[in-house]
């Protein structure tokens, strides 16, 4: 039986904090996200890598969901949980094991802290995608309370966070998606509760929520973005039908001035009525 790889090890790390109140808060907030968002994308192969207890596509529509799992997470019955209907055994999520373009969404809760390459794991996510697929990533924001203890405190609080947590922030992740062929097009941030491991702590602090959306809304403990995959290319609008030419404009009509007549009669008005002489005409003389 062969060892566990550092990604198996590293998210082993974070299953077992996700068993704190701490962690148990973080996932009820991020699973409100995911259900909010996966079903509103429609499409036909959605894919979540990480995270086998958390089930965030359970509210998506698309007809064939799959779970990428660690070797570890592999035995887990998850079509038993009934949020997907395939579960793939991923080594290393540097290397997925899907044809180029065949997915519609790739969701990565927790996952690019743990990767040994997130940058890399960002490339294969896009190689996988079909032009205008999408692509979900949540994680740790070092720009919050939260951040600011796991970092600057780790001698004095340890193991606040899973210790192997190597935090993103969203400005970094908004500059790989620009050297990728991503588009970010909406993100929000939340849980704003103060970094404590009690749960009572934790319900008292519910009312900063609504606080923190509304006055310090990029400090946050996590990020939630969302990023499509835009390809540039030729776009065909339609058949290019043979439109039927405009008339030609008539020429200027050239009027000539009217005939001055002894009686003020014109010639036209000769030429209507044959009974009346022709104006500068005389009539022809009997002799």
């Amino acid at each position: 039986m062969s060892a566990k790889s550092n990604f198996d090890v590293d998210l082993a790390a974070l299953d077992s904090w996700l068993d704190s109140p701490l962690g148990r808060y973080d996932l009820a907030w991020q699973q409100m996200q995911y259900d909010r968002s996966v079903a509103d994308f429609f499409g036909f192969h959605a894919v979540q890598i990480g995270l086998a207890r958390f089930p965030a596509l359970r509210e998506s529509r698309m007809p064939l969901r799959v779970f990428c799992a660690t070797p570890t997470e592999a035995s887990f019955a998850l079509p038993a949980q009934g949020f997907c209907e395939a579960v793939v055994r991923v080594e290393r999520p540097e290397e997925l094991p899907f044809d180029t373009g065949s997915l519609d969404l790739v969701l990565l809760p927790h996952l690019l802290e743990f990767a040994a390459d997130p940058h890399q794991v960002l490339r294969e996510v896009d190689r996988v995608l079909r032009p205008e697929g999408r692509v979900i990533v949540s994680g740790f924001n070092p720009v919050s309370l939260w951040g600011l203890r796991h970092g600057l405190l780790p001698a004095l609080l340890k193991d606040f966070l899973p210790a192997p947590c190597k935090m993103l922030s969203v400005p970094r992740l908004r500059d790989w998606f620009k050297l990728l062929s991503f588009e970010m097009d909406r993100g929000r941030f939340g849980c704003y509760a103060p970094p404590t491991r009690s749960d009572s702590w934790l319900k008292r602090s519910a009312f900063l929520e609504k606080a923190g959306d509304r006055w310090w809304p990029i400090c946050g403990a996590i990020y939630f973005v969302s990023a499509v995959k835009r390809v540039q290319g030729m776009r065909l609008v339609g058949p290019a039908w043979k439109r039927r030419s405009a008339a030609a404009p008539a020429g200027p009509v050239v009027v000539a001035p009217p005939t001055s007549t002894q009686d003020g009669i014109s010639a036209a008005t000769c030429r209507d009525d044959p009974a009346r002489p022709a104006p500068n005409c005389s009539a022809p003389s009997s002799h």
